[in-house]
């Protein structure tokens, strides 16, 4: 299995993962420009993407779908409540709606050898979710756009191969930044994003030692800094008292202008 991160932040979200025979986009938040150069460097062109899943309707992660499927009609996934929300999205432009087939909490469904599993999650949108992606043993998922999590997120990202996980923002630098209030209330309570040092708390529970590499993902412009994510959750994971240690994983940061190199695994 490959993954890339095509882009990921406050400002655009676009995440590649496939297989020698499979390959998805989850979230196009992007321009299809970005999208297609992305795709470029894993030798795979639009034409090859077997299906989009959406996690939710807001811009940063649907901005570019109605360019891309008037190019590429491929099929989109998403739960009822987020499709029915990008319907209402007229800035997409228009759209084929019969490409649309709607997944529920916890469903999976078999994109060629590629096992996407929908994973409910908290946020300030329609019905939000993030993916579980197996092919065989292999096992990877993109969760971001969280205000919190539980038990239930937990023993989803059990046994992972890749994560890639939100590390929003710094609590610091968002209550002192220039944002207005009820905006800050909203990122830091139950609906919002993830700080970093949660991030790296969550991330504490589910390591493993077949775990493969964690990108950190969905870094606000405003209110966080690659390397004050990194060092945060490293941190985190490192105070924890547990097992492992952050030097035991390739922990990464991607990008918001600029595709990452893709992980095999």
């Amino acid at each position: 299995m490959r993954m890339k991160a095509i882009a990921s932040g406050s400002s655009g979200n676009s995440i590649y993962v496939g297989s020698d025979n499979t390959h998805i986009l989850i979230d196009t938040g992007i321009s299809k420009k970005r999208m297609e150069q992305g795709l470029e460097g894993l030798d795979i062109c639009g034409n090859d993407i077997d299906g989009i899943f959406i996690t939710h309707e807001h811009s940063d992660h649907i901005g570019g779908l109605g360019v891309f499927l008037r190019k590429y009609p491929v099929k989109v996934y998403g739960t009822e409540g987020t499709l029915e929300a990008v319907k209402r999205y007229k800035s997409l432009g228009k759209i084929d709606y019969s490409l649309f087939q709607p997944i529920g909490y916890d469903e999976s469904m078999m994109i060629g050898d590629l096992e996407v599993t929908s994973i409910k999650t908290s946020h300030d949108a329609a019905q939000p979710c993030a993916y579980k992606v197996s092919n065989g043993n292999k096992n990877c998922a993109v969760i971001t756009d969280l205000g919190c999590y539980d038990e239930y997120i937990v023993e989803y990202m059990k046994g992972l191969d890749v994560l890639f996980l939100e590390a929003n923002h710094d609590v610091r630098m968002l209550e002192m930044g220039r944002y207005p209030y009820e905006l800050k209330r909203r990122i830091l309570g139950k609906y919002g994003h993830l700080s970093n040092e949660t991030a790296g708390r969550l991330l504490d529970t589910i390591l493993h030692d077949k775990m493969k590499a964690v990108v950190l993902s969905h870094l606000s412009e405003e209110n966080n800094m690659p390397d004050l994510a990194y060092e945060a959750v490293r941190m985190e994971v490192n105070m924890s008292g547990s097992e492992y240690c952050a030097d035991d994983f390739d922990i990464q940061v991607a990008s918001r202008y600029e595709p990452s190199a893709y992980i095999e695994f």
